[in-house]
């Protein structure tokens, strides 16, 4: 009987593993329609999250031309799209930018792993003033508790950068509702407010300051993903979250959840490939 109940965790891990190393070199397209009464004419987004130093192809190239067919009118990029590892590249990361900031207007918040760089320059070195300036010569402004308007969509991009304290594991560390008009300012009124806020977990206080529409990453799908349970398990350490990607809805306010990219820390993807988000906006009526 033991050896049949070897074989059988035998077979389950080889087979977990074949998962594993199929999803975790492939990403799927999510593609996501909004209607909004705000936007005055249709766009189209692509979201990029948790590439963590990732390349799909030579360079990119199956990723780019990917987003090259979608042909979106701009990217935005919701965070850690590097690792922050004492002594760890940023070119790959750094390549991705480049390469499409030849093609496409970027729009750039800082998740928790380029906010670890900045915060502890002793462990890390200088390495975020180096890619911060890196980009900054392609013409990519990170979005820095910052805003930028675009009048021909009638759409404010906002990138939100929140205190580690928002980060910790094993629980949520409340928000008070002055902390985003604290950092954020309050939102731009009578346009379609888009927040790009790294961690999803706080959805309700992004509805609350009056973002329309939510784009996050962080959660990495769960990792694990199973059938009728979602995602399994969340970067800070809880059991199947309850925001692990796709779509949420609360009030009038939407969240599109990237299931990103890469991966670091646990350097797994079960059922869980990488995902590419396009995010349509249209007027309603």
């Amino acid at each position: 009987m033991m050896q049949i109940v070897l074989a059988c965790a035998a077979i389950a891990a080889g087979a977990g593993l074949a998962v594993s190393a199929w999803d975790s070199s492939r990403f799927v397209t999510a593609e996501y329609q909004i209607v909004s009464p705000k936007v005055t004419r249709p766009c189209r987004f692509v979201l990029l999250a948790d590439l963590h130093n990732k390349s799909y192809g030579s360079d990119h190239a199956k990723l780019i031309e990917k987003i090259d067919r979608i042909s979106p009118d701009a990217v935005l990029v919701a965070g850690d799209m590097l690792t922050a590892l004492p002594g760890h590249s940023y070119e790959p990361a750094l390549s991705l930018m480049k390469q499409l900031s030849g093609r496409y207007r970027i729009y750039y918040a800082m998740g928790n792993h380029e906010y670890r760089l900045k915060l502890y320059p002793e462990q890390y070195g200088p390495v975020y003033e180096k890619y911060v300036a890196q980009l900054l010569r392609l013409g990519i402004k990170p979005l820095v508790n910052e805003s930028v308007y675009l009048p021909e969509y009638n759409v404010t991009i906002c990138g939100a950068e929140i205190d580690k304290r928002y980060y910790k594991r094993f629980r949520k560390t409340p928000m008070e509702p002055s902390y985003l008009p604290g950092i954020l300012g309050e939102p731009k009124a009578d346009t379609c407010r888009i927040l790009i806020a790294h961690s999803p977990q706080y959805f309700e206080e992004y509805a609350a300051w009056g973002a329309d529409v939510v784009v996050s990453g962080h959660v990495h799908g769960g990792i694990v993903r199973l059938p009728f349970l979602g995602g399994v398990l969340s970067p800070n350490m809880t059991l199947f979250p309850k925001y692990d990607g796709g779509r949420f809805e609360l009030g009038e306010s939407t969240m599109i959840l990237s299931r990103g990219l890469g991966t670091h820390t646990i350097p797994v993807r079960i059922f869980n490939p990488g995902e590419l988000a396009v995010i349509t906006l249209t007027p309603k009526g």
